[in-house]
């Protein structure tokens, strides 16, 4: 008789749960004005974001003439950039919490399915021959 092994497939979020994102890079430029609302955040929230997030490692960089961006690098190897040029602080609290909880993943359209159905049209399919017959 063979030993049989049995093992669970771990899913995120069974039993445990692992952030997807593992860092954030966060550039800006002391010198343009659009910086100035990512400049506030700096110098006020992001010790306290750091702090509540040990888990995802933490940059500031400087990026002399550009508008600010944060970027998140995730566990699945792909990053998400996003611009924050001219947004008070607590919009970049908003769009910095928005990287921390996405996952990553490839944004999937959805619209673009056909509809299926397995019932027929009451009114059937539509043919020109069901029209009334014209006279030429």
């Amino acid at each position: 008789m063979s030993a049989q092994r049995l093992a669970s497939v771990t899913k995120n979020g069974v039993g445990a749960y692992v952030l997807q994102c593992r860092k954030m890079v966060f550039n800006y430029c002391e010198n343009w004005g659009s910086n100035k609302g990512m400049i506030n955040y700096l110098k006020k929230d992001i010790v306290e974001f750091a702090k509540a997030n040990p888990q995802i490692e933490v940059v500031v960089e400087q990026r002399p003439a550009h508008h600010p961006v944060i970027r998140g690098e995730y566990l699945n190897g792909r990053e998400k950039v996003i611009c924050v040029r001219n947004m008070a602080p607590f919009e970049i609290k908003q769009k910095v919490q928005l990287l921390k909880e996405s996952s990553g993943a490839k944004l999937k359209n959805l619209t673009k399915r056909p509809v299926l159905s397995t019932t027929e049209s009451v009114r059937g399919i539509w043919s020109p021959f069901h029209t009334n017959p014209h006279k030429i």
